[in-house]
Formats: structure tokens, sequence, C-alpha cells
């Protein structure tokens, strides 16, 4: 009898909790996981700079074209219209769309010259310092003016 009621509850439970996601096709489901992706990325990237994680130059070139791709694929899944409330954008992203695209293209510009200097040898932290850093510094920014904290 104990067994069946702590089943039923968990089954509740489960669907309950179920019920509060996020459906990973919608658009706020999917620039969630490439936001996700990037921060991996980008965490990996400057850890191998910062001596958090081994330095290996190759890697470290892979990383930065793959968060270059990434950095390209989340503004399309911004629908002109706000579609949730369970986002973490601001309103701003559909007030201000010109300042939010500029900022994005400002995002793809920076993961494109990561990847031109990541791919300068031999490999000297000296050069993927300061890209990572300009990185780093777009996307703190934009977070600031569009980003729910």
């Amino acid at each position: 009898m104990i067994v069946k009621r702590l089943t039923v509850v968990m089954l509740v439970c489960l669907t309950l909790s179920a019920c509060g996601g996020v459906d990973p096709d919608s658009p706020l489901g999917q620039r969630k996981a490439i936001f996700k992706q990037m921060l991996k990325t980008s965490e990996d990237l400057g850890g191998m700079l910062r001596g958090r994680i081994a330095f290996d130059g190759p890697r470290f070139t892979e990383g930065a074209i793959k968060l270059d791709a990434l950095a390209h694929e989340p503004w399309k899944h911004f629908p002109q219209v706000k579609e949730s409330d369970q986002t973490s954008a601001t309103d701003n992203v559909w007030k201000k769309q010109a300042r939010f695209q500029e900022l994005a293209r400002q995002l793809e510009a920076a993961t494109g010259e990561l990847v031109v200097a990541s791919r300068i040898q031999p490999y000297k932290t000296g050069n993927l310092t300061p890209a990572m850093q300009k990185v780093e510094d777009t996307c703190s920014g934009c977070h600031k003016e569009f980003r729910n904290h």
C-alpha cells in the first residue's frame, strides 16, 4: 500500500515538474541551448588561457571555430514579439531591436577575430588573450543591456 502511494506521489511530482519546462523546440528553448553551448565553449577557451585547463593549441582553434559558428545562431531564435515570460531577455530586446542586432554583429565580429588569432603559429597566449577578452567583453556588454540577471 505504501509503495503504491509513493509511486503515485512520484508520478504526480514528475508530471508537475515537466509542466514548467521550456519546450526545447521553441525559439526560447533553441536559443537557451545555443547560449549554453556558447558558455561552455568560452569557459573552456578562457580556462586554457587562464591556466585552469592545460593549453592545447589545436583544441583552442577548434573551440574558437565552434564559438564563432555558435555566435551566428541564437539571433534567429528571437521572434519579432516576445513569446514567453520565462526568458532571461529584457523587454528591450524587442523594443531596441537595432541596438540588439548591433551587439549581435559585434559578437560575431569578435569571435571571427578570435578564430583568426587562434590560427597564428606558434600558439601564444599573448595573441589569444586580447581576442578572447574582446569576446567576453562583448558578451558582458550585451548581457548588461539585454538580460535579466
